[in-house]
């Protein structure tokens, strides 16, 4: 079973400024990004990667240089952000103004842009495009490999709510910050949703335990389990 770590982009002069920069291109991250990215790399010590996926967007390639300066990114399309189409480049005070709005807010899978995608079809690219990556990573490595996907907030929302079995109505209650780090692992029965919008603390506890010769269980341990420690403990 391979674990995905999901990085959010760090913060841009759009994030700062209110403005939905979706698929223009050369966005970049601004200094307050690249920080938040680099203190999340910090964060990911200790951890040998089977491989990094990103975004095309600037953006995301930036960010996922400053998390694993050893690796060449793989770019994967289906990361990318929603296509927005005419909303894009503008204003969210403006946007919040738009009837489609309150779709986007209440109804999500509903939503589609003008001139752009659905909602529901942003999901579903990045969904697949995830759990192929997860699958031949898992394959690859015989089981327990830690790779690195780096994408965008709405792309990651859904990715989460997937993994969480929610509707795409409700993913709207999800949040994911700019360069904070979600984990999920994947089983043949179910995904683990371990970390969600993670700003803090290492995640070194994600490496296999050394030894290890047969693969984690895919059941939820009753009760809630004794948590990494122990499960290294008794590998």
């Amino acid at each position: 079973m391979a674990t995905v770590i999901l990085a959010r982009h760090g913060r841009t002069a759009a994030n700062a400024t209110g403005v939905l920069a979706g698929r223009t291109p050369g966005v970049g991250l601004d200094d307050t990004g690249r920080q938040q990215a680099q203190r999340s790399a910090e964060r990911l010590s200790g951890l040998t990667l089977a491989g990094v996926v990103s975004s095309p967007l600037q953006r995301c390639r930036e960010t996922s240089r400053l998390l694993a300066p050893d690796h060449k990114p793989l770019t994967e399309q289906r990361l990318s952000e929603c296509d927005y189409g005419e909303w894009t480049g503008r204003p969210l005070k403006e946007l919040s103004k738009e009837k489609l709005w309150r779709t986007v807010q209440a109804q999500p899978s509903a939503a589609r842009f003008p001139g752009g995608e659905s909602l529901q079809e942003m999901s579903s690219r990045a969904v697949a495009a995830v759990r192929e990556r997860d699958a031949a990573y898992d394959e690859a490595a015989g089981g327990d490999a830690v790779w690195l996907a780096v994408s965008h907030g709405d792309v990651i929302k859904a990715i989460l709510a997937d993994a969480l079995g929610m509707h795409l109505d409700a993913f709207q209650r999800i949040m994911v910050d700019p360069a904070s780090l979600s984990v999920v692992r994947y089983t043949p029965e179910r995904a683990f949703v371990v970390t969600m919008n993670s700003s803090s603390g290492p995640l070194g506890h994600l490496a296999p335990p050394r030894g290890r010769r047969k693969r984690r269980s895919s059941d939820a341990a009753v009760g809630g389990g004794a948590g990494p420690e122990a499960a290294s403990a008794t590998s």
